[in-house]
């Protein structure tokens, strides 16, 4: 137990709070992803970088990322508190308090901004501190609870993390990144409004306006269609642009295909189905898609360099 006296609704007390539960403010799922995300933009990028700096990069990288989900919890500790899904959380289950995570999410923006902008180039520390400042005010103090487009405009928050690792490489942001940032941010509206589609209640019951609870499952299910469709085009686009070889481009066209398969069951699915099954299958296979997409991108990259030093 960290014995760390704290003021709470103006009693002190102290903190019960381990440190497992502060990784867990961290929100250490989401944070994988944006590591890898952004490894892989860094890897992809012109120029290269310096193994040892590239390890502290993707560490404040990390860090940001997690300082937004803790700051993301202090605000949203309500809404959680009510949601089956987030009712276990370190605020709502009482381990954390809202000031204890309030002040661990503001210390860890600080550290990593400063560290990433002072160690590669203020380019990448001005989009790490934007991206939680879009995660944290933008999307979550703002979006999420006032638009059924809160994960569409709120998305670009976890699309940013390519961009910055590439940004943290070479110093720039190109149409590359950019590309890489919009894979991202095409694939969250679908992954998100499946999820949805099968939580109905618990936003219902968090009163938060997610899509299917403000304009209905058959137009949720309709623009999960749209943006699966955009997205199989665009993820095959780094393939002709020379950021990715044919392997990339002939899995990201088989794996667009099958996303797009997904979606079409999902938009066929009964109104009001109980079982939810496609839209389940469809946010299973999400997780998996953007993954491998990633995965494959960095695979080529890493075979290219290690073909590159080996001919050398």
């Amino acid at each position: 137990m960290a014995l760390v006296h704290n003021i709470e609704n103006g009693e002190a007390r102290i903190s019960e709070a381990m440190p497992g539960d502060y990784f867990a403010l961290l929100k250490p799922r989401v944070m994988s992803l944006v590591v890898f995300t952004a490894f892989v933009g860094m890897i992809l990028a012109p120029g290269g970088i310096n193994p040892l700096i590239a390890a502290i990069a993707i560490l404040a990288i990390a860090v940001g990322a997690g300082a937004s989900g803790a700051l993301n919890m202090w605000y949203d500790a309500d809404i959680d508190a009510v949601m089956t899904r987030t009712a276990k959380r370190p605020i709502p289950s009482g381990r954390v308090t809202r000031g204890e995570a309030l002040a661990f999410g503001l210390t860890l923006s600080v550290l990593s901004v400063l560290t990433l902008g002072t160690l590669t180039n203020w380019i990448a520390g001005g989009l790490l501190a934007f991206t939680i400042f879009f995660y944290a005010v933008i999307y979550t103090m703002w979006l999420k609870r006032s638009t059924p487009q809160n994960i569409v405009i709120g998305g670009a928050a976890g699309a940013f993390p390519p961009m910055i690792g590439w940004a943290a490489a070479s110093g720039t942001i190109s149409l590359e990144s950019v590309v890489l940032f919009l894979i991202i941010f095409l694939w969250t509206p679908p992954h998100f409004w499946a999820l949805a589609l099968f939580k109905l209640r618990d936003y219902d019951m968090a009163n938060v306006p997610m899509l299917p609870n403000v304009a209905g499952e058959r137009h949720t299910k309709l623009q999960i269609l749209a943006y699966s469709l955009v997205l199989a085009v665009v993820a095959a686009a780094p393939w002709p642009m020379g950021l990715a070889g044919p392997v990339y481009g002939l899995i990201a066209i088989g794996l667009g295909a099958n996303f797009v398969r997904h979606a079409i069951s999902v938009w066929r699915m009964e109104d009001g189905d109980a079982t939810m099954v496609p839209a389940k299958k469809l946010f299973r296979f999400s997780l998996y898609y953007l993954a491998t997409l990633f995965a494959v991108l960095l695979g080529e990259r890493l075979f290219e360099i290690a073909h590159s030093a080996q001919v050398a």
